[in-house]
């Protein structure tokens, strides 16, 4: 009889203790874009092997589920940077991140929630810092942003990459130059689309002035072929030829053929209705 009360004693003890845990235990939502790391407070802490999918999930009141969100975000930094000959720049940047799905375990327990002020701001501030220090306002203001750009993406991508967050891009919004400096680069580089224009006027005017010597040159050396080439022979047999097709006309005239006076070549006297 006392065993028996016993094993409902321990039955009861175990059903009041499960209402109790699932009375006080924690209903979590999981939304979409988003993933969660459980740290497990009796049995080995954070499991970074588990990450936890959107849904509902239950968790045991000693537990606590941390919840990250997954989809690209973005970090937008102002900040004052020296040029290469030590000037004050002042750049506009926007970086598009996204914690790696995978790594969610490792992030929390390296940097936490506070990720993006703890990670990505200072490792934007210094590679934006360390490239733009290679060059000068004129090329960033002019030629160069592009290469910047690309030179800051490469410089980050694999420091964040190395600590669970993709870099998806780097976008230069503004460089803001003193305004002296500005104004001097957009005098220089007027002058020099000035220079350039009349560079091409003159080569334009210099390859015209070719073009008409060469062909000056190659008639005069034409007519002096022609020239060789033609005897009173050939010129009285084009004007023979000439007179023989201004016979056909219908008009009447008077041919005279020979003369001492035009080399012997035929005369048209008369003509009319």
């Amino acid at each position: 009889m006392n065993k028996k009360y016993t094993t409902y004693g321990v039955i009861g003890f175990i059903l009041l203790l499960a209402i109790i845990i699932f009375s006080n235990a924690t209903f979590v939502t999981i939304e979409s874009g988003e993933r969660g790391v459980l740290f497990r407070t009796f049995t080995g802490g954070l499991d970074k092997e588990n990450i936890y999918q959107p849904g509902f999930h239950v968790v045991a009141p000693w537990n606590t589920m941390y919840i990250y969100e997954v989809r690209e975000n973005q970090l937008e930094e102002e900040m004052e940077v020296l040029s290469s000959n030590g000037l004050n720049i002042k750049v506009d940047v926007t970086a598009r991140i996204r914690p790696r799905y995978d790594k969610i375990g490792e992030l929390h327990e390296t940097f936490g929630r506070d990720y993006m002020e703890r990670l990505v701001r200072p490792e934007v501030r210094s590679a934006v810092r360390q490239i733009i220090g290679k060059f000068t306002p004129e090329e960033l203001y002019s030629t160069k942003r592009d290469e910047v750009q690309t030179l800051i993406t490469e410089e980050l991508s694999n420091t964040l990459q190395n600590n669970y967050i993709d870099l998806r891009a780097i976008l230069i919004r503004d460089i803001e130059l003193p305004d002296k400096v500005r104004t001097a680069i957009e005098e220089k580089l007027e002058a020099e689309q000035g220079s350039l224009k009349y560079e091409y006027i003159l080569t334009r005017e210099r390859q015209e002035a070719e073009r008409r010597l060469i062909e000056a040159e190659a008639k005069a050396a034409a007519n002096r072929v022609l020239s060789a080439s033609l005897s009173d022979k050939i010129l009285q047999d084009k004007g023979i030829e000439a007179t023989l097709e201004l016979s056909k006309s219908p008009n009447s005239k008077v041919i005279v053929v020979g003369g001492s006076d035009n080399g012997g070549l035929p005369l048209i006297l008369g003509g009319g209705n």
